[in-house]
């Protein structure tokens, strides 16, 4: 079997990024400005994705993309990224999980009768009035 051991053109030439990239690595004041604007902006998006944790938003994308950010400069934040895709596939897998599912399916179906019931006794307590039987129009009286 031979082995090949030429370069290919790919290997000889990095794309424009990876020559600016190498260029700041080589100046060490240019490297030190690109790490703390990766690491601000990584934080700043790895805080956002915490905030959508407890306000509406895609919390999870936030943190993996902050991750990732982060992760293109710092060895910890490759660690924290590979074990948070570790912890994703592991919830995947458990969401899929047939028992799991149809659990949590027979769970949902009861949940929403038992709220449509209560909201028919509500309404049955408290005289609803179906809107063709409305005398009055006026909703101060």
């Amino acid at each position: 079997m031979a082995i090949n051991h030429e370069k290919d053109a790919s290997d000889t030439e990095p794309n424009p990024f990876g020559r600016f990239r190498e260029f700041v690595r080589r100046n060490r004041l240019l490297n030190t400005t690109w790490r703390i604007g990766v690491f601000t902006v990584g934080v700043t998006v790895l805080i956002g994705g915490l905030v959508m944790m407890v306000a509406p938003g895609p919390g999870i994308l936030g943190i993996i993309v902050g991750l990732a950010i982060l992760a293109t400069e710092f060895a910890w934040a490759q660690r924290a990224l590979h074990h948070a895709k570790q912890a994703a596939e592991k919830a995947k897998e458990k969401a899929l999980d047939p028992r799991k599912k149809r659990r949590n399916t027979i769970l949902a179906v009861i949940g929403g009768i038992l709220v449509g019931a209560a909201v028919i006794a509500y309404l049955a307590v408290y005289d609803f009035k179906l809107p063709w039987d409305i005398q009055d129009w006026t909703p101060w009286s």
